[in-house]
């Protein structure tokens, strides 16, 4: 049944504004899905400044799943990788017991142009919290691809519509990428005990209610969920088996607060290496405290 809807807020990362959506105070996570934030659509001039660029930071207990529909990003991290992400691929961060990394538009700063994607985080189940640090990237022509009548869909990470993901996830959960002309239906994977449906653009319709772009539609049950297009969307659709309650502040997932406390001071004394090739800058630790009140 639908639970929820969310529209996305308007949150500065320092120099660049993105759609946020989870966590909310109404709804904090989605299965296993903690944040989802849409970046752009913007166009970006050239010569962009450095200040766009989102400078060394850190993470632990979660995976990071970029996926972008427009432009690109340059990925750096403490465990050695470099990467550009291209429309189409994904870029799959676990940061485990401890990871930093930096996102910058090294490659678009010159020229500029159109960007848009979404970064989301994955909370990663109890026991493996604390897993070693990694980092997967996939091209967009490794990713399962599935037509339908009026509809494309790419099975990003875990499983859905009778097709699996290479990418190497922790616990049941379902990332797809469709695109609908107007006109054509689809139905959300019912496999899951808790989905979503993200308008990245365009207008759908479920039942007898709108949604249009930068909104997200949350559905509690395995109940049957159809959606058509009104006017050609981009969607995402997500969900998965509930993983429990999180600790979330700043960059840091955590089943314990201990922990979330633990790692900011790690931060602070340098005990997280810094990405290779980008370790002259970083984010600060935040002056706000850690939550206190128990997690959601």
């Amino acid at each position: 049944m639908l639970s929820i809807v969310i529209s996305a807020r308007r949150h500065d990362l320092g120099g660049f504004q993105v759609g946020r959506v989870l966590p909310w105070s109404k709804r904090r996570m989605v299965g296993p899905f903690v944040f989802f934030d849409h970046m752009g659509p913007i166009d970006l001039a050239p010569g962009l400044p450095r200040n766009m660029d989102v400078r060394p930071h850190p993470h632990i207990g979660l995976s990071t799943l970029t996926y972008l529909f427009a432009g690109e990003i340059v990925h750096r991290d403490s465990i050695g990788y470099e990467q550009v992400i291209r429309p189409g691929d994904v870029n799959w961060m676990t940061a485990g017991s401890g990871i930093s990394h930096s996102e910058r538009f090294d490659t678009m700063r010159e020229h500029g142009g159109k960007l848009d994607g979404i970064q989301a985080w994955v909370a990663l189940p109890e026991d493996r919290e604390e897993i070693e640090p990694a980092f997967v990237h996939i091209d967009g022509g490794e990713l399962p691809h599935i037509m339908q009548p009026g509809a494309s869909l790419r099975v990003i990470a875990g499983s859905a519509y009778g097709r699996t993901s290479k990418l190497p996830t922790h616990s049941p959960l379902f990332y797809v990428h469709a695109h609908l002309d107007a006109g054509a239906q689809i139905d959300v994977p019912d496999e899951y005990a808790e989905r979503a449906v993200y308008v990245a653009s365009g207008s759908i319709g479920i039942g007898d209610q709108l949604f249009s772009s930068g909104q997200m539609v949350v559905f509690d049950g395995r109940e049957a969920v159809r959606v058509t297009c009104h006017q050609a969307a981009t969607l995402i659709l997500l969900g998965g088996e509930p993983i429990g309650p999180r600790y979330i502040w700043w960059n840091f997932v955590s089943s314990r607060r201990e922990r979330i406390i633990e790692a900011g001071a790690d931060w602070s004394a340098g005990r997280i290496a810094l990405p290779a090739g980008d370790d002259q800058e970083f984010i600060p630790l935040p002056k706000d405290p850690p939550p206190a009140a128990q997690p959601l």
